[in-house]
């Protein structure tokens, strides 16, 4: 029996985003990948040039990666990042410092992340960086992005993203990963471990 060439192209097609699903998934969403090295992060920012340095010894950052286009990830991370905040003590929340660092420099100017940051917290803060910078910055901690360009919307294109969120120390070290959910519950209990909450 002989199958037309269309179907045999879908098979294709199926096939490929079945594998490419499933190597995102073991590069950067499984447990039991090996954690990022992490590192360094000084970018311009929302409220100007910002650095894990400048952290108090007592502080962390909340680190996610995004963009203020994204369709769904991005806002429900933010959103969760927001309620996870939200149940913290005055005294835990001042340890608690919130970035998004942009993976669309190229829509994302600093205004635009700080209006955007805005409707979700007035405490978080937008990075970006360059190309260069940002490839960095997220080779080190493992975030992967795939531009895919959207042409009949109005957006043009989408960024496929890796969506872990991160506690880290000023000195770059990674305290906690925590895998992307739509609700903060993994969230509150990591922070509260790193606060002894």
């Amino acid at each position: 029996m002989t199958y037309p060439k269309r179907w045999l192209g879908i098979g294709l097609i199926t096939m490929l985003i079945i594998g490419s699903g499933a190597w995102l998934y073991v590069r950067t969403l499984s447990p039991q990948s090996d954690m990022p090295s992490g590192g360094a992060i000084e970018l311009p920012s929302t409220q100007g040039d910002f650095s894990l340095t400048q952290l108090d010894d007592d502080q962390l950052a909340l680190v996610s990666f995004g963009y203020t286009y994204c369709p769904d990830v991005c806002p429900m991370t933010l959103s969760v990042k927001r309620q996870a905040l939200a149940e913290l003590s005055p005294s835990q929340r001042q340890k608690v410092v919130p970035v998004m660092v942009t993976v669309d420099p190229e829509r994302d100017t600093l205004e635009r992340l700080e209006q955007y940051l805005a409707f979700f917290d007035e405490g978080l803060i937008g990075a970006r960086g360059n190309a260069a910078e940002l490839e960095d910055v997220m080779s080190r901690y493992g975030v992967v992005s795939r531009r895919v360009e959207a042409p009949d919307s109005a957006i043009e294109y989408t960024i496929d993203h890796s969506s872990a969120l991160y506690l880290v120390d000023r000195d770059g070290d990674i305290l906690q990963r925590v895998l992307y959910s739509s609700t903060p519950q993994a969230l509150s209990a990591a922070l509260m471990d790193e606060l002894g909450g």
